[in-house]
């Protein structure tokens, strides 16, 4: 499988086979609706560059898009280019479909979470609402037992008024 070393080396080639200058791949990179910044198309072209790391879809390839022009498999091309070029167009392809499967991945992933959202979203309110019913119970629970201590509380009163009621009462002076 070919690397970038060996694609930025087939660049270089290419490039001086054809005499361009860095402002005609400029210019080639711009009609193909690509844009890399002057110095970063030094940097490829520049000597041992391509023992540097560059990414491969941002930089290498609109240049190898520009230079090679992948798209037409030209009778003039020798072996070297014709291989690249179609190794170049795999490579494009399979970025695509690879592009294509993570949306595809993000939007499924997307779902499950919207999903997991609404379920969480659906026992949160189970959960307020039960919490709303036994707040409520424990409110009339509260309430009963304020009025049976009231109760209680009044029954302790009438007692200890009937117990007072009773001592003072002529029946008792009797006994003296």
């Amino acid at each position: 499988m070919t690397n970038s070393r060996d694609i930025i080396l087939k660049l270089k080639e290419v490039r001086d086979e054809k005499g361009l200058s860095i402002t005609d791949i400029e210019n080639l990179l711009e009609s193909n609706g690509d844009h890399l910044s002057r110095s970063t198309i030094s940097r490829i072209f520049a000597d041992g560059s391509e023992d540097t790391s560059f990414r491969y879809e941002e930089t290498i390839r609109p240049i190898a898009n520009a230079l090679l022009d992948i798209e037409t498999i030209e009778e003039t091309d020798d072996m070297d280019i014709r291989a690249m070029k179609s190794l170049l167009k795999y490579k494009a392809a399979r970025i695509k479909e690879l592009e294509s499967q993570i949306e595809h991945l993000q939007t499924a992933l997307d779902k499950e979470r919207i999903k997991g959202f609404e379920k969480f979203e659906s026992e949160r309110n189970l959960m307020h609402d039960r919490i709303t019913f036994l707040t409520s119970q424990i409110e009339i629970k509260d309430k009963r037992m304020d009025e049976m201590k009231q109760q209680y509380n009044k029954k302790d009163e009438l007692y200890t008024e009937l117990v007072q009621r009773f001592l003072n009462c002529h029946c008792c002076d009797k006994g003296k």
